[in-house]
């Protein structure tokens, strides 16, 4: 199975996960309690080089490529909400290959109704966050 099948499999099940919740406090209910269930990041990773810009919390991300050349992201941040935003992107987007992430279209973002229901700078945020791991996913292609 292509990677693209991957990403756009994983998408589509957070898209039905979402759609089982009635409102949007019941989504943000969710979203708390992916972001609880992150792999804790390791502790020397939290440094301001790995701070995303544009967020307004302070979320910390890295990547590294596994032995199979796919991209393993980690995360973790200081905020709830904002936690749970970055795990959502690390289950879709980690162990995929660099140049699946680099092309990605989260349309899921749109799908699940993020966008429209954060505040602009959480929404501002998210496209950060979304822009720095597609940004890892070019420079890992462009090393292979």
């Amino acid at each position: 199975m292509g990677n693209t099948k991957l990403l756009e499999l994983r998408q589509a099940e957070v898209v039905e996960e979402f759609l089982m919740f009635g409102d949007w406090m019941e989504k943000y209910e969710h979203i708390i309690e992916l972001g609880k269930e992150l792999q804790p990041m390791v502790e020397s990773d939290k440094v301001e080089d790995n701070l995303i810009k544009g967020c307004q919390s302070r979320v910390w991300l890295t990547a590294k490529l596994n032995s199979e050349g796919e991209v393993i992201f980690s995360a973790d941040s200081d905020a709830i909400i904002t936690k749970g935003m970055v795990a959502l992107m690390i289950r879709v987007l980690s162990g995929a290959m660099p140049e699946e992430i680099a092309k990605a279209d989260l349309h899921f973002l749109n799908e699940i109704g993020l966008h429209q229901h954060l505040s602009p700078t959480r929404s501002n945020g998210l496209a950060s966050m979304a822009k720095q791991m597609k940004m890892y996913g070019l420079v890992f292609s462009a090393r292979s």
